[in-house]
């Protein structure tokens, strides 16, 4: 027989090639180059890529035999997960490579900040003796207030404590017992903002997190401080913090990435106080050999029919139920509205399967909905394996209920979870037809029949005349189109749920304006375009 082909399109660490190469055949080829990578797609197993080489449809479409697409690093952006699920393509990544490089890219451009260690060292290479000009700050007792306590925000957490610093954190998905174990206080936003002297963020790019510290919050903050962001470029308002840095009311900062990539002007280079890097968070020897070997080793597993940690979409693993498998999209999307709608952590989660799917193991669509928890609440990849050491981490109690009894429907998915102040969020969703479309049924206790797709919005509001026209003035202003609606409410006057899908991702600040402007008690976003 004939050994299964490899293809590597870019370069990998001898170790990972040796992985493959006693029960593979290997071959090579310069996945940048689109003419020479789809012919040799033709007839391989599986390719390795890293960031250069674009495995898009037509890529998936060249390969018929195609069985895995491997990128060695975090990032999916190159690769077109969903025309390689519905193809039966498995997808693998390396979630945990580069977490320990980005945290101390992170800490290195906070002591650089500290000790203006670039700018002295711009002037004494242009024959500059200035010690005076470059006096710096010690990082030893000072308030260190972490942005995110995700995998890399927890190990740059645990670097800072070891400079005797005092540690703060922000993040509404971590409970305080698990923050305490760590050393670290839980404090909201605002706090952290006032109280620290550095500042690190650790988060996903989200349409919730985008200008996180834009010119309002950098208001808040001392005139001391120094802001670190090696993390997502566009978290932090570039120009909004170039002012700052200008005006005298933020000291520093060290700045690794940036809302456009690659980036060769920006504000922030006209100020020395202000280190800047070129993406170079994962940019270590260590953490690319560590890519390279984790992902070919997937690849071995994938190809030799064994069960894969890192897979990102295991729906196209083949080891789930045929009648299981349409119900895993539904199952993510009505994690990612729970999150949006909880607006912060939950104590403990139960997802519930009801209907004749109890039949199959449904365990798979408990997976499926704690990585749409998840999703936009940590800053690294979210998959079926990972998801429920997110949820331990996070001191989340997670449970799977199934009953054969399905009064309404024939089969249904709910994500119930009760979060830290005592409330119960719940959102249910079936599929329906003949076609399994889609529908999120229930939120909260309100009947709804809503489309889970697009950008969709929900508002929480007392019943009365004017809201519709209000809210539907403020999105057509902004150039906003309502694709759909649904209002339920419990009684006339009394309280209102509203969900409304949109064409385009709402703006934070837009957002907050239309609750304010219809007295909303609670207003939430979420993106399910990506699901």
């Amino acid at each position: 027989m004939p050994k299964p082909v490899v293809l590597v399109a870019e370069e990998l660490a001898p170790s990972a090639l040796d992985v493959l190469a006693h029960d593979f055949e290997v071959r090579h080829v310069d996945g940048a180059d689109r003419s020479a990578l789809l012919p040799a797609l033709a007839d391989v197993d599986a390719i390795l890529i890293r960031s250069a080489t674009k495995v898009d449809a037509e890529a998936i479409a060249a390969g018929p035999k195609l069985k895995v697409v491997a990128r060695a690093g975090v990032g999916l952006d190159n690769v077109d997960v969903a025309a390689a699920t519905a193809r039966g393509v498995m997808v693998v990544n390396a979630p945990t490579s580069n977490i320990v490089s980005a945290a101390e890219q992170a800490v290195a451009l906070l002591l650089a900040s500290a000790r203006n260690t670039a700018p002295a060292n711009a002037a004494l290479r242009n024959g500059e003796w200035k010690r005076s000009k470059y006096t710096g700050v010690e990082v030893s007792e000072k308030t260190v207030g972490v942005v995110g306590l995700g995998r890399i925000g927890v190990l740059f957490a645990q670097r800072m404590a070891a400079f005797g610093t005092r540690l703060i954190a922000y993040d509404p998905y971590v409970q305080p017992a698990r923050a305490a174990q760590l050393g670290v206080r839980l404090v909201s936003l605002e706090e952290l903002l006032q109280e620290s002297d550095f500042i690190s963020i650790h988060l996903p790019k989200t349409p919730e997190t985008l200008g996180l510290i834009g010119a309002k919050e950098l208001q808040l903050v001392k005139p001391t401080v120094r802001i670190i962001n090696a993390a997502r470029g566009g978290l932090v308002d570039e120009q909004a913090l170039a002012d700052a840095v200008a005006e005298g009311r933020v000291a520093g900062a060290g700045i690794d990435v940036f809302a456009k990539e690659p980036c060769t002007d920006s504000p922030l280079f006209a100020h020395e106080q202000i280190v800047v890097t070129p993406h170079l968070g994962a940019s270590t020897n260590e953490a690319q050999d560590k890519a390279g070997l984790a992902v070919a080793k997937s690849v071995k597993l994938a190809l030799q029919g064994e069960f894969v940690p890192d897979a990102v979409n295991v729906q196209a693993g083949g080891v789930v139920a045929e009648d299981v498998r349409p119900g895993l999209p539904l199952a993510e999307k009505l994690g990612r509205v729970f999150t949006a709608v909880a607006g912060g952590v939950a104590q403990s989660i139960t997802v519930e399967v009801r209907g004749e799917i109890v039949e199959y193991d449904v365990s798979v669509l408990q997976l499926a909905a704690l990585k749409g928890v998840f999703a936009e609440v940590v800053e690294e990849s979210v998959t079926f394996v990972n998801a429920p050491l997110l949820a331990k981490e996070r001191g989340v109690d997670v449970g799977l209920s199934t009953s054969v009894e399905s009064p309404d429907y024939r089969n249904l998915v709910t994500v119930r979870g009760v979060l830290a102040d005592g409330r119960t969020v719940s959102v249910s969703g079936t599929l329906t037809g003949q076609k399994q479309a889609q529908r999120i049924t229930e939120l909260d206790g309100f009947d709804i029949d809503l489309t889970p797709e697009g950008h969709v919005l929900f508002f929480r509001y007392d019943d009365r005349p004017g809201v519709v026209g209000t809210l539907g003035r403020m999105l057509g202003d902004a150039n906003v189109n309502i694709a759909g609606m649904q209002v339920a409410r419990a009684d006339a006057g009394g309280d209102t749920l509203m969900a409304l899908s949109v064409d385009q991702a709402v703006p934070a600040d837009l957002l907050s304006a239309i609750a304010s402007a219809i007295g909303a008690r609670a207003a939430s976003a979420v993106d399910l375009s990506q699901v």
